[in-house]
């Protein structure tokens, strides 16, 4: 995940470079070292050092790092002419490259040419089958098509194998999720959550699963993840705030009549309101009104 700060240096250098300010290459180092997607912009302002042979000769041996930046810059942008070309470039220049290999069944994958792409994915795993980004590309070629079982399938058989990949437990809970296997999705977030306990999102969606779901023991777990979320974001999170009323609403229709934990959700809801008041008088003023009636229709009962 990109910080502030990166994402601060981020934007300056785009606004630099897209104003005729110079550091292109800067920016693009910058883009592909925080793997952030900016494919327009580097679709750009790479072939401006591409096509410009002295500007390219100064590159050294990061010429070809560019080359495959592009490509997958101008794959994204369904440049497809431009991707052909550069992958030809690496092709001469790496004629047996895994690394290039990739890059042409991503290629074949753009033209829609799922079958030829399967092929040539299939062929660099007999080479290498524990190739990491061969796999992650069948499981978004089966997502791409539609097939969804497919996709759960890959995802689950590459997760035995590579358990530490967050963006592939977060790939695996959202596909869950849309199709409301929540229980499911739930697993998910707990390995994602064990693994960083820090990331504010994780305890996030893992809290509204928990709420979906429903039931007393579900709520009590969900309002203490919303509590983490906001604890983690310095009380700034409103999504996490709006939980939280949410959550002691639905407790308190559970339970009611049981006097020491409906004051407890009486006081929460009350300091989550009052929170989520103040920070929409700074945030949002002409939105208070609105907030002030829809927390008026959320009163414990």
């Amino acid at each position: 995940m990109v910080g502030a700060s990166e994402e601060v240096e981020l934007n300056r250098l785009e606004n630099q470079v897209d104003n005729g300010g110079g550091g292109v290459w800067e920016y693009l180092c910058l883009v592909r070292k925080l793997k952030v997607r900016r494919s327009d912009k580097v679709l750009k302002h790479g072939l401006s050092i591409l096509n410009d042979s002295k500007k390219r000769s100064k590159l050294g041996g990061e010429e070809w790092t560019l080359y495959e930046q592009v490509a997958v810059a101008a794959i994204d942008c369904q440049c497809l002419d431009v991707a052909k070309d550069c992958i030809k470039a690496l092709q001469k220049q790496f004629p047996e490259s895994r690394r290039v290999g990739r890059l042409e069944g991503m290629l074949l994958e753009a033209k829609g040419l799922w079958a030829d792409a399967e092929k040539a994915y299939s062929s660099l795993l007999e080479d290498n089958s524990l190739d990491q980004v061969i796999h992650k590309r069948r499981i978004s070629m089966a997502k791409a098509q539609g097939n969804v079982s497919a996709a759960i399938e890959g995802l689950n058989k590459y997760l035995d194998i590579y358990m530490a990949d967050h963006d592939a437990w977060r790939e695996l809970a959202e596909i869950y999720v849309s199709l409301q296997l929540y229980k499911q999705a739930a697993f998910c977030y707990e390995e994602l959550i064990l693994s960083q306990p820090t990331v504010p999102l994780y305890h996030l969606a893992y809290a509204d699963v928990l709420y979906t779901l429903g039931g007393i023991e579900n709520l009590q777990i969900a309002k203490k993840y919303y509590a983490a979320t906001i604890d983690l974001t310095g009380g700034k999170n409103t999504r996490a705030l709006y939980g939280i009323c949410l959550c002691t609403i639905a407790l308190g229709q559970l339970i009611k009549g049981r006097n020491k934990e409906d004051k407890e959700s009486s006081e929460l809801h009350s300091l989550a309101a009052t929170v989520l008041g103040k920070d929409y008088k700074y945030r949002a003023p002409d939105k208070v009104s609105l907030l002030t009636a829809t927390l008026g229709n959320l009163k414990l009962s």
